[in-house]
Formats: C-alpha cells, sequence, structure tokens
C-alpha cells in the first residue's frame, strides 16, 4: 500500500473508486477491533465501531470473493454470533441474503457490530489461525458498510499471548505495529495481514523497502534470498520503468508441502515448502513464485483488465483478458529470472519448453480458447473435475506461450527495436497512470500492433478467439530456434488413464483422456481395475507391460459394485515432450532476436 500522505496514493485511490459514486456516499468513521481469544480453535473475533452515520438503515456486507482468486468463496459461511449494538442496547440484525445483516439505525450515530470468524482453510487466500499465527485474508475477515467502499479504517490487533509482530502492507498508527490505517475497503481488501512470531528480514531496492516474513521454518538462506530476490525486483521494474511504491511485503508460509501466491496492491502471500530451499529446483522455483507475484504489482494490480476494478464484490467480475494479466505474468516471471543471470539460458528454455508440454498433452486445447478460459475461471478455473484436461486449458500457460510468441513477433517485426516489455510500459503509462482506468481486449491489442508495426487480426483469430495449433517452430525460429519432440520416435502403447492405489491396494481410475483406448472402450473414472486379461490386479505399476499398439485386451473393473470385463484395443501413446534447440546454422537476424529475447 501507498504510504498515506503520499501525493501517489491520489491516483492509486482513484483507480479503485469511482469519484461521482463516492461523493455522493455517506461518510462514517470506522474502526475494528481484531483479538484471538480461541485461537486454538481457529476463531478470530472483530468488533466493528462505526460513528457519523445519518442514514436510516445500515447494511452490512461481507465480500464473496477475494481479488486474485476468481471464485465465489462465500466468505460469510464462516461467521457466527453477529449482533448489533446501539447505545448499550442489542438490536435487531436480520440477516436479509447470504452475505448482508441490516441494522436499523434511523436517529443513531454510531453502531458496534461484533461477529466471529472461523479461520480453518489453511491457503494463501483464505484464513488461518491456530496458536502459532494468524493469517488474515482480509476480504474474508472484515465486514464492510454498503455504498462506503471509500472510507477509511482503523485496524487494532490484539496478539493472542506471546505474539509480537505483525507483517502487513497497511501503514501504521503513531508508529504502532498492533494499529493500521487503510484509505478504503479496495485498499484493506488488498493488504492480508500476518500476526504472531514470523522470522523477518529486508532490504531496499531503488528507495523501496522490501520485507520478508517467514513463517514455519525452513531451511532457506536469509542472504541468498536477499541478494536473488533484489536482482529480481530490479529486472521486473525496469520492465515499466518505475516501482510504484514505498514498500512491499512479502508474507511467506513454510509449510511441510506448501506452493501457490496470490498478488496484492503492495503485498504477496506465498506458499512454500520449508525444506525445498536447499535444492536448486526447490529454490528456483521458489524464485519463480516470487518473479510471478510480484510481477503482478504492475500486470493486473495496477494494469488491468477495465472490469477489475472498482470491484463488485457481491458478485463475479467477469473478464477475457486473464491470458494477459495472468498468462504474461507466468511468462515474466520466467524471462525476469532469466535476465537476472542467476541461471543459464537452458533452464529458461526447459521451463518455457514445459510450457508446450502441459499445452500439448492437454485434449481441452482443442476445446477451450484462451478467452474463454479467461472468462470462465470462476466456474471452471477453480472447479476442476475428473474431466477437465478434456475439456479446459490453463489462461497461465497459453497465456505464457502467447507471451512469448507476440514478445518474439515483436522483436522480429521491428528489427530488434521494440520488445513486450515496450507494450507493457506503454500500456502501464496510458492506462494505469495517464487515464486512469483499466484496458480493454481491443484496447491492448491496439497496444501490440503499435510495437509489432502490423495488425494481428489473424494472430487473435487463431490463438485468443480460435483454436488454431501453436506454430511453435515459426515463432522459435525467429531466434533460430525449434521444437524437437523427444518422444517422436517410440512406440509405446497407452490406455490412456491415471490411476490412484488405495491404502488396501485397490487401483482405481482418476482420469480418462480422450481420444485414447480408454475413453474409446469405455474405462471410467471411478472404475477399480481388478484384472487385466484375467490376471489380478494390486499395482498401477505396468497395468500394460509388454504390449503394443493394437494389442486386444481385457479389462476388468468393479464399477458400482458389479464386474464388468472391457475389450479394449491399445493405441499408440500421442504424448509429446518438446525440448528447445538451436536450429545447425542460426542466420545473423535470427542471432540478433535471440540476443535481445534471452538478454545474452
Amino acid at each position: 500500500m501507498k504510504p498515506i500522505k503520499l501525493t501517489a496514493t491520489v491516483s492509486l485511490i482513484l483507480l479503485f473508486m469511482n469519484l461521482s459514486a463516492a461523493q455522493a456516499q455517506p461518510s462514517a468513521n470506522i474502526s475494528y477491533n481484531v483479538s484471538f481469544p480461541e485461537a486454538q480453535a481457529h476463531y478470530a473475533e472483530i468488533e466493528m465501531h462505526i460513528t457519523g452515520l445519518k442514514q436510516n438503515t445500515l447494511d452490512l456486507k461481507m465480500p464473496v470473493w477475494t481479488p486474485g482468486s476468481y471464485l465465489v468463496r462465500e466468505f460469510a459461511k464462516n461467521i457466527e454470533a453477529f449482533s448489533a449494538n446501539i447505545n448499550g442496547q442489542i438490536v435487531a440484525s436480520p440477516k436479509i441474503n447470504k452475505n448482508t445483516w441490516r441494522v436499523n439505525t434511523k436517529g443513531k450515530a454510531a453502531v458496534t457490530i461484533k461477529y466471529r470468524v472461523y479461520a480453518n482453510e489453511n491457503s494463501v487466500r483464505t484464513s488461518y489461525l491456530d496458536v502459532s499465527h494468524a493469517f488474515l485474508s482480509t476480504s474474508g475477515i472484515f465486514i464492510y458498510p454498503a455504498n462506503m467502499l471509500h472510507s477509511p479504517s482503523t485496524i487494532t490487533i490484539v496478539p493472542y499471548k506471546d505474539w509480537s509482530k505483525v507483517s502487513t502492507s497497511l501503514e501504521m498508527v503513531n508508529n504502532n505495529p498492533f494499529v493500521r490505517h487503510s484509505p478504503n475497503f479496495d485498499i484493506l481488501f488488498d493488504s492480508p495481514i500476518e500476526v504472531g512470531n514470523q522470522d523477518i528480514f529486508g532490504f531496499d531496492v531503488n528507495g523501496v523497502k522490501y520485507e520478508v516474513c517467514m513463517y514455519g521454518g525452513g531451511n532457506y538462506d536469509k542472504e541468498r534470498l536477499k541478494k536473488d530476490m533484489h536482482a529480481i525486483i530490479e529486472q521486473e521494474a525496469a520492465v515499466f520503468g518505475e516501482n510504484p511504491n514505498k514498500h512491499y511485503t512479502f508474507i511467506v508460509h513454510n509449510h511441510l508441502r506448501g506452493g501457490g501466491g496470490i498478488e496484492h496492491l503492495s503485498s504477496t502471500v506465498l506458499g512454500a515448502s520449508r525444506d525445498n530451499y536447499a535444492s536448486e529446483k526447490g529454490y528456483q522455483g521458489f524464485l519463480g513464485l516470487v518473479a510471478h507475484e510480484h510481477f503482478h504489482l504492475w500486470n493486473v494490480k495496477r494494469l488491468r483488465p477495465i472490469v477489475l476494478g472498482p470491484f463488485d464484490y457481491d458478485n463475479e467480475n467477469y473478464t477475457t483478458n486473464l491470458w494477459i494479466a495472468e498468462g504474461f505474468t507466468e511468462y515474466y516471471q520466467e524471462i525476469a529470472v532469466r535476465r537476472t543471470n542467476l541461471y543459464p539460458p537452458e533452464n529458461y528454455l526447459d521451463q518455457i519448453a514445459n510450457e508446450f508440454n502441459i499445452l500439448e498433452n492437454l485434449p481441452g486445447k482443442n476445446v477451450q480458447t484462451v478467452a474463454e478460459s479467461s472468462f470462465d475461471a470462476w466456474i471452471k478455473g477453480y472447479r476442476p473435475n475428473e474431466n477437465s484436461n478434456n475439456t479446459t486449458i490453463s489462461y497461465y500457460t497459453k497465456g505464457a506461450i502467447i507471451g512469448m510468441m507476440l514478445d518474439l513477433e515483436i522483436i522480429n517485426s521491428s528489427n530488434q527495436k521494440y520488445h513486450l516489455d515496450d507494450v507493457m510500459k506503454y500500456m502501464y503509462n496510458t492506462y494505469y497512470k495517464t487515464k486512469k482506468r483499466g484496458y480493454t481486449d481491443a484496447e491492448f491489442k491496439k497496444g501490440f500492433e503499435m510495437f509489432a508495426g502490423k495488425k494481428l487480426d489473424d494472430f487473435y483469430k487463431k490463438y485468443i478467439n480460435g483454436l488454431d495449433p501453436v506454430d511453435y517452430n515459426k515463432y522459435l525460429g525467429y531466434a533460430g530456434y525449434k521444437i524437437n519432440d523427444e518422444l517422436a520416435d517410440n512406440n509405446d502403447a497407452a490406455l490412456g488413464i491415471t490411476t490412484g492405489t488405495t491404502a488396501a491396494k485397490k487401483v482405481i481410475v482418476t482420469g480418462v483422456t480422450r481420444g485414447t483406448a480408454g475413453y474409446i472402450d469405455g474405462i471410467n473414472v471411478n472404475d477399480e481395475i481388478t484384472a487385466i486379461d484375467g490376471n489380478p490386479i494390486t499395482d498401477a505399476a505396468n497395468l500394460i507391460a509388454g504390449k503394443k499398439p493394437g494389442d486386444k485386451i481385457q479389462v476388468t473393473v468393479s464399477r458400482d459394485g458389479q464386474n464388468i470385463t472391457l475389450p479394449v484395443t491399445l493405441l499408440k501413446s500421442n504424448r509429446v515432450k518438446y525440448k528447445i534447440v538451436s536450429l545447425d546454422s542460426p542466420t545473423p537476424q535470427q542471432l540478433a532476436v535471440r540476443k535481445k529475447w534471452l538478454s545474452l
């Protein structure tokens, strides 16, 4: 979050508010006390004080989703013991819909609201607390007065027992770390709070103060992290020409097995595995996560699709542009680490080839466009089922690939004068800084075309709104590379299923890939495979060992308590495993594009 007194904060608030609407809204003084008397049972207790009321009725609302995670999570489900008190008397506060309570305040200027929040969902996007710490994902903690999203608030944290630290991007009040201020609710809901005894260290990057807060321990090397995170942050800021923050907070939750992250305006929450920092693969993965979520402070938190702010906290906020907001961020997380020279170019090429493999091995690439994937994030992206691979793609993965394609197109078409960075900086300056609003799909397309020096109608028709196969060799060829399929010469037979083994050694089908032998011949998800060709099965490994494409087998399954034998004709595996390799004799032009692309 921007410091309260800085003029830049004004533009930040303008971004998230419609001033004419805000001026029409009533003003009030709002404060919260947050305490944890039953931390062992995962409860936070909230006391909300509102003064300066002038309306007859006060509606109090809990957001149904959190920005950055496109799923209606119904945070009101965790609220209990809601009560309203006016002048020392409990007053009626009926719930009028799933996330709204109504209080009759006619003639009353002040009201006190109390409620409890059950916080036991351990993820980067939801609140969790126990006796060791509290993570407050603020959109699921703080109820707000309807039509007062513009109102400032003060949050006082009452720590549990020996908790001594608070980590958040919200500003302190009178240098008290347990008292924080938010200029409005958009910023409050974009500023998670960590309370406990987390390990905190920091560093400065060109005048911006960074704080890293580690909960859960781990084998991390603070000095190495400081140096490498500093390098990544510098590379990302260089894309946009500035860092709009004065301070930024990384909240890192280290678990036995952890992952994921969620972006915020001036902070991020990361999930990590506490013992993975010592391996190069694990460490590079963590740096990629840092690079991804930190890049979001520009891409999506400020440079954003037009519908993503001001937010509607009651309903889904639809956009077809998550392939830019998330997919390009995925692309830049990889290219930013490449630019630091922490790892050789081959590491980056392997990462982008892995994106190819993920996309190409999904039958859903022939069903769902990347624009549709963005729009349907609310109903499909965060709600995968056993058939999702057959019908959907990830806007992260295909968006990252499109980012690479457009970067190479722009570099090649402009004779190395421009690259994707120039588009991102132009769009940031034009829409966030100058117009103070989000962009439309058509406006971003014009930005690409400006620096590519050509119309991209055909590109959009094929790859954004269409299902054309990606021409990897065309775009990689600009830089003197091509793809090799390391599985091209294999003649392996495949059933086309994924399985899991229960404690009782039952082999259960968990997925069936469209177009494969198992799909065509009727193997179902949740079937228990009991025998193949009459031979009992107790291990999922090597179900079809020694078989070849065209062989016919008898697969016996238990389905709903009945044994069924299915004749299956094995097919050749259609999986690909691409690797990016250099052309034998790249031209000077190709080498120049390569140098620009990979910062060689």
